[in-house]
């Protein structure tokens, strides 16, 4: 599978709506890699995501997972303004780890309701995210 296709697995296992696979780049910024659900104009916004903006670039930061209940009514100040344009309300973004630790992307799931995400799942998507990234493309 490339990485839309298990992209795209991960959404409908985590009953998720939308999902983002950022890559690092060598500029080290994220890149997109793929995305399902996202409006264009979100997406616009977010092909090149510096490390410490928005929840992508804080998962890549911190090296942990970045997570809100409801976009839309947010004040944490994690989600950039930008983030309400998607939709959704209960996100996650998750620090795609090699197997020296080393951050090589961000996996980003949300949903159009409220979600908060148990520490199981967020165990599960980052083991997923490191997967995405040793897996050969």
């Amino acid at each position: 599978m490339n990485l839309q296709e298990q992209l795209e697995s991960i959404v409908r296992e985590f009953n998720a709506d939308s999902g983002t696979i950022h890559l690092m780049g060598e500029d080290d910024q994220l890149h997109l890699a793929a995305s399902f659900q996202i409006p264009e104009v979100v997406l616009d916004r977010v092909r090149i995501v510096p490390i410490g903006k928005g929840m992508a670039g804080l998962a890549a930061e911190r090296r942990q997972p970045v997570t809100v209940c409801n976009i839309q009514t947010d004040t944490s100040g994690d989600v950039r303004p930008g983030a309400k344009l998607t939709g959704m309300e209960g996100a996650i973004a998750l620090p795609m780890l090699d197997d020296t630790g080393k951050v090589g992307g961000v996996l980003g799931v949300a949903n159009r309701a409220e979600r908060t995400f148990t520490t199981e799942e967020e165990h599960a998507l980052m083991k997923k995210g490191t997967e995405l990234l040793l897996s050969p493309r």
